[in-house]
């Protein structure tokens, strides 16, 4: 009887194969009509635009969000003209959108800002003010992080 570990399908027991040969084509294909189609889009809306499938003469797109999918739409005449000058999509009679959200997006990093002498000044007249030790401590403590 095989080990679990010997049972697990991994690429290395994959490789050569060739169901593995044909997706790997297929997604070589797919990426290369991305670019293709991407290269006809208006600049605006190239971005966050993928392309999903092209089916008996169906385009379809899908875009980041409900904004751009409408744009898209309401430039689909221009756009179909431009993709059928690419001999692949010659065919091309409908364009349908699809609104496919990012699966994730990068966070961008927190800027904290310096604090404003204004501010720093504030702190310490509030810190004048307050009775409790400790919390005199934390406010004068945070109006010394003033920006120079």
């Amino acid at each position: 009887m095989l080990r679990k570990s010997d049972q697990k399908m991994t690429f290395d027991n994959l490789k050569g194969t060739r169901a593995l040969n044909e997706l790997v084509a297929k997604a070589e294909l797919h990426r290369r009509a991305e670019d293709l189609l991407l290269e006809v889009i208006p600049d605006n809306l190239r971005g966050g635009t993928r392309f999903v499938s092209f089916k008996e003469g169906e385009l379809v797109l899908s875009a980041e969000n409900a904004g751009k999918a409408s744009q898209i739409r309401f430039r689909q005449h221009e756009i179909m003209q431009r993709v059928r000058e690419i001999e692949a999509f010659q065919y091309v009679w409908k364009l349908r959108v699809k609104v496919a959200p990012p699966r994730y997006r990068e966070k961008t990093p927190v800027r904290r800002e310096p604090l404003s002498k204004e501010n720093a000044r504030l702190l310490k007249e509030e810190a004048g003010h307050t009775k409790d030790a400790k919390l005199r401590e934390v406010l004068e403590k945070l109006a010394s992080h003033v920006r120079d």
